[in-house]
């Protein structure tokens, strides 16, 4: 038995295949790659920090002062990543983390929330894996201090 092909099936390429069939051959989905860059990853770390009940902030000192300034600037935002540091690898991620607590919760059991919260967002919606989530607690909310992120009405000279 003989095999009859069209001249143009033979020019694309398609000479013995299906109409049906893929042209580059294989998966679709396996074709190219796909680069996640460490900011990616610190935006969906600290979105998932920031769900967890007994997160009061995120980022030490200066950079929450630095962060209160800039939220007050029209335009300026608020910065998710703060208090956020990804290191992104081609299919592993690790995370540091900066958090301050609200005063009366369990640290430990805040930090166990923050971790699961985390690598399974980041894992969800990147397919990467987290290999770490180090958290760094550097402050405690008081009741009665008053919240840098909020701002304070103050009398204007005139």
């Amino acid at each position: 038995m003989t095999e009859t092909t069209s001249a143009a099936a033979k020019d694309t390429g398609q000479a013995g295949r299906s109409q049906g069939a893929n042209r580059g051959g294989g998966d679709p989905a396996g074709r190219g790659r796909t680069t996640i860059a460490d900011g990616v990853v610190a935006k969906i770390a600290g979105m998932a920090t920031r769900d967890v009940d007994g997160v009061h902030a995120m980022g030490g000192g200066m950079a929450r002062t630095f962060g209160a300034v800039r939220d007050r600037v029209p335009g300026g935002g608020r910065s998710v990543t703060r208090g956020v540091k990804a290191e992104v690898g081609e299919v592993q991620a690790a995370l540091d983390l900066e958090i301050v607590v609200e005063y009366g919760v369990s640290i430990s059991d805040v930090a166990a929330d923050v971790r699961t919260s985390v690598v399974e967002a980041v894992e969800r919606m990147t397919g990467l894996e987290v290999v770490e989530v180090n958290i760094a607690v550097s402050d405690v909310k008081l009741p009665d201090e008053p919240d840098e992120d909020e701002e304070e009405e103050q009398p204007r000279l005139r």
